[in-house]
This record gives C-alpha cells, structure tokens and sequence, in this order.
C-alpha cells in the first residue's frame, strides 16, 4: 500500500514491449533488485515512485531513460512540491524526499549498468528535511490507563494486554512482533530475539519482567485455546489462529488508546515512542535505546557501539519504568539523575518520528 500521502499514480502507459523503454527498464530494475537480496518493501516502494515518475513522464512524451535530463528531473521535483493532495494539502518534504530517492537510485544503476551514457540524477539536490519531533507520546500514567483497557476477564483481553505490554517494554516495530515464534522468547535470560528486522537484520534485545509475566498468563491461559490444526509457532494469535496482518494489529493497538481517552491518538509507533522517550527521561545512554531500536546510528556523525545483551539488559531494568513487576513509582527516587545530550535525544526522537512517516499505520 503507498505511503499516506502519496501521489497515486495512474495504470502505467508505457509500452512494456518497448527494450528500449521505461517500463522495460523499470522491470528489469526491479529484478536486479530482487537478485540483490532487497526486502519485498524496499522492492514494491521502489516500484510505486517509480511507476509514478514513468506516468508523470509518459504525459509529456518522455518514453526512454535516455531523454532524461537534470532539467527534466527538476521539472518534476516543483511538480511535487506544487501538487496538491485531494485535501489540499501540499506534500510534505519528507514525502516529496521519498518520491525522489528511487528515482536518484534507478538512474544510479541505469548508468552503472552502461543502459545510459550519464546520470542526469547524480546532481539533483533533494529538500533536506526537518527533524520532526513525535506529536504523541504517552507520560507513564498515560500508559498505565491505556494498558488497563484491556478486559481481564476474557482471554482475548489477557492477549492484548501481553501485546501491549510486549510493545511497551521492547519499543518494537509491529512487524517485528507480529514475526515473533514462540522460540525467540528466552524467559529465563530476560530476551527477545527480533528475526530479520528492518535492514533484514537480527537483534536480541531485553524485555522486562512484566511484559514477561504477561506473556505467560498467555501462553498458559489463552494461546492453547486459539491453535487449531497445525501449529506453526507464532506467538500471537488471532482469533482465528493466524498470525496478525499490520492493519489489524494496529487497529487493535489504536482501539485501546481511543478507548482510554487520554487525548492522544496512535498505535505501535506510540509505545515506540514512548519507550524511548521514557528511558532517555530516566536516564539511559543514547547508544542503548539505539541498540533496543535497532537503528544503525543515531546520526550521519556518530559511530554505531556495539553493546553487550547483559549491558542492554541492566540499563533496560534500571530506565524503563515497566521492566519490573513492581510498581515503577517505587524505584523512581532510588534512581540516579544521569546528563542527557539533549542534541543527540532530538536526533533520536526524529529519527522514530521519520520511521514513523515511512511505514504509517493506516487502516485499509
């Protein structure tokens, strides 16, 4: 599905048949990218910007790679930030960022593949973007309430409340929990194995005591009753013994913040948010929250440090205030005051709030 926001492009019109012609080379991209190894998201945006560049072009006769120029590349890039969405709001620069870059990458491999003689992309100057801030995140109180609309009483309710609380405690992306096996819990190390994150990269980061806790209770409780027919091990469960789809596990996610009326909206990138932001407040290290994020570095400057599960997990339970079963108000005075660099804190709040932008939680 595009980004929201985007600019939906029509049937392409090219001629396929053409060698020649865009689309041909477009397909032919696409299957160089596929060789590569390039996550099937990475593939389908790379062919949803593309395919609307080719219609753009297409429109004023521009049928083959050759025939573009740096002009014409600029030409479309005020035809971005001209266009207007059915609201008639303008493109953010994030988004008209994200129409350009496959073109820049395309042209890039164009040439590098002797297709053209030159690369009319590799001067073309993109709209730097903002550091955006979160609009939401949750206080700890806050979190408290979202997580208590959850209904006890029914076995679906123990469910949420543990997929809420495995969001809350890891900050991961839901992608990354609804992928999670049975397996990659390690109950007794305090761990989460994320399988093939973002970057198709591994990570094992900490989980607190209660997330843990809660996990049980369903797995003991709730999940025997959800399997039918064969078990394939993942560890969350729909109703209907599958594994969630991103649309209904934010749904979930987002029906349990509006039911909590605290004012704010969101879903998993809320709890993302929050975790962060909550462990920064209580003192962890940048590179810490970094490493449970999964995010290569924190900015373009600074060198990506390696640190050590049983480091991660002493910072974890010392700075989230849910890594204990014990209420986190009673350990609030006992914690140390630690300097924050508040630059390299704004760097990484952007960052989440960018990541947030480019996989949107929008309900088809």
């Amino acid at each position: 599905m595009p980004r929201k926001g985007a600019i939906l492009p029509k049937p392409i019109i090219g001629d396929p048949s053409d060698p020649d012609g865009m689309v041909a080379y477009l397909n032919r991209y696409l299957d160089w990218l596929h060789i590569q190894n390039y996550s099937k998201a990475t593939i389908k945006g790379r062919d949803h910007y593309l395919g609307v560049f080719i219609v753009w072009c297409d429109e004023r006769s521009l049928k083959r790679p050759n025939e573009i120029t740096k002009p014409i590349l600029e030409r479309y890039q005020r035809h971005l930030y001209l266009h207007r969405k059915k609201d008639g709001e303008p493109l953010s620069f994030r988004s008209q960022h994200t129409h350009l870059v496959p073109i820049r990458a395309w042209f890039k491999w164009l040439t590098r593949q002797n297709h053209i003689l030159y690369n009319p992309a590799s001067e073309l100057d993109l709209p730097r973007l903002e550091k955006r801030l979160p609009k939401h995140v949750l206080s700890q109180p806050e979190v408290e309430t979202v997580l208590n609309q959850t209904d006890m009483n029914g076995s679906l309710g123990i469910r949420d409340r543990a997929i809420l609380e495995t969001l809350y405690s890891t900050g991961m992306r839901r992608m990354e929990l609804i992928g999670l096996k049975l397996y990659d819990i390690d109950v007794d190390r305090g761990t989460v194995m994320i399988r093939q994150g973002k970057g198709k990269k591994d990570r094992m980061i900490p989980i607190g005591d209660r997330a843990l806790a809660w996990i049980d209770k369903y797995l003991i409780e709730v999940r025997p009753e959800l399997v039918t027919g064969i078990d394939e091990g993942v560890l969350y469960l729909t109703n209907l013994s599958e594994a969630f789809t991103p649309n209904r596990l934010t749904q979930l996610v987002r029906n349990y913040v509006q039911a909590s009326e605290i004012g704010k909206t969101g879903a998993c990138h809320l709890f993302r948010h929050t975790m962060a932001t909550l462990m920064l407040e209580h003192g962890a290290d940048i590179r810490f929250i970094q490493e449970m994020l999964g995010h290569a570095d924190v900015s373009t400057t600074q060198i990506y440090t390696q640190v050590s599960i049983r480091q991660l997990k002493e910072i974890h339970s010392a700075t989230h205030p849910g890594a204990r079963l014990e209420k986190a108000k009673d350990r609030q005075d006992d914690e140390s005051e630690k300097e924050e660099n508040e630059e390299q804190a704004d760097e990484l709040l952007s960052a989440l709030a960018a990541e947030s932008e480019d996989d949107p939680e929008t309900v088809e």
